[in-house]
């Protein structure tokens, strides 16, 4: 949450401040994005794998967040371009280091009984800081008079305050005696990651296809006539839903199937598809957006509870950095789906393939339920 709250703080102004502050163009910042985002996907894998290689899981992800908390000081001192893109590429890099191995420590640290709520609960606090980070940068410009330079130091404290409480917090687990240290991306070693761990992916794969970006609720929410000053606010709505019932779902989902449950989540990102195609005015589309933040809070803890479920323990980091790696190739062609669609056919398209990707994961869920079940 801490961590979210800092670099939403940044994120969140760093367009305005490249192209009105610093003359870039807007494709300039489109291929800084890119690339960041890019890199942060290919570090994961790498990161993963050996965080189980070396069985320690918080060394990588202290030095993740400590990367990320030290690019924070690089955006309020930048002066032109290349600063700003050496320290977006160190916040990303920070972000692909921690991301598998902190996730693979959650699940190191808690009972198997409760996972769900304990991946809820981190998507949960993660999603606060989505919303607030924004919400506090906004707060802050009113308040430094359009300083963007003074809103991005303030940003570097909430940064420190992640690597103090993982370092003086948090105690991990000693790892397990009797197996020696293996590369885990070796054909042997990936041989362990069986057919439900790669069934898990898979659905993650066509469940990120019919979740493209969020920034298409944005734009949805522009084209049915909500001011330019507020259409922020609709992605505060989506994460306020979201962070609200990413706990509660995430402890339901201990105590029932998580096939069941995750079917239910893409039968609410469908209603949500369909509210949006067919809204006629701004309060259906918030209904929208509120069922978006609601499959969201749903369905994202609980794909990380599957993962942690259906992986060997001692291959966790290895076997949440693909997980992220094929997410994120899968949100990437996604959004360009969308996009391609949104031009060619309108937004109703975007919205509807949306919902069919969504109903293509369910039948997928289904058939698969099917095979599990004895004869």
């Amino acid at each position: 949450m801490l961590m979210d709250i800092s670099s939403e703080m940044i994120h969140s102004l760093l367009p305005l401040f490249l192209v009105g502050s610093l003359g870039l163009s807007v494709l300039t910042v489109g291929l800084i994005e890119g690339v960041a985002e890019a890199t942060a996907l290919i570090v994961k894998v790498f990161s993963g794998a050996l965080s189980d290689y070396l069985r320690r899981r918080k060394l990588l992800a202290v030095l993740g967040y400590a990367l990320g908390a030290l690019s924070k000081p690089a955006f309020a001192l930048a002066q032109g371009a290349g600063v700003v893109v050496a320290a977006r590429f160190v916040d990303r890099i920070g972000k692909g280091i921690r991301g598998a191995p902190r996730d693979a420590l959650v699940a190191d640290l808690v009972a198997p009984g409760q996972r769900g709520a304990a991946y809820g609960l981190r998507q949960s606090l993660d999603t606060v800081g989505a919303f607030a980070g924004p919400l506090l940068a906004t707060a802050l410009m009113v308040l430094f008079l359009g300083d963007f330079r003074a809103v991005f130091w303030v940003a570097v404290v909430p940064g420190v305050l992640a690597v103090m409480l993982l370092l003086v917090g948090v105690r991990e687990p000693e790892p397990r005696e009797g197996r020696a240290p293996v590369n885990p991306i070796r054909r042997e070693a990936l041989g362990r990651l069986g057919a439900a761990y790669w069934a898990v992916v898979a659905l993650g794969a066509v469940f990120t296809l019919a979740r493209f970006s969020e920034a298409f609720l944005v734009l949805r929410a522009e084209q049915l006539g909500v001011a330019v000053s507020f259409v922020p606010l609709v992605m505060v709505a989506m994460n306020l839903v979201y962070a609200l019932c990413a706990y509660p779902f995430g402890r339901l989902a201990d105590s029932v199937s998580h096939t069941w449950l995750l079917g239910w989540g893409l039968l609410v990102l469908v209603a949500a598809d369909l509210v949006l195609a067919f809204a006629p005015g701004w309060p259906t589309m918030l209904l929208g957006v509120a069922l978006w933040g609601l499959h969201m809070g749903m369905t994202q803890g609980l794909l990380a509870a599957m993962v942690a479920h259906t992986a060997p323990e001692d291959l966790r980091g290895t076997a949440f950095g693909f997980f992220n790696l094929v997410s994120g190739l899968a949100m990437l062609l996604a959004s360009v789906i969308a996009g391609l669609l949104w031009d060619r056919l309108g937004s109703q398209a975007t919205f509807l393939a949306g919902g069919g990707f969504a109903v293509a994961a369910l039948a997928a869920l289904a058939v698969g339920r099917a095979r599990r079940r004895p004869a």
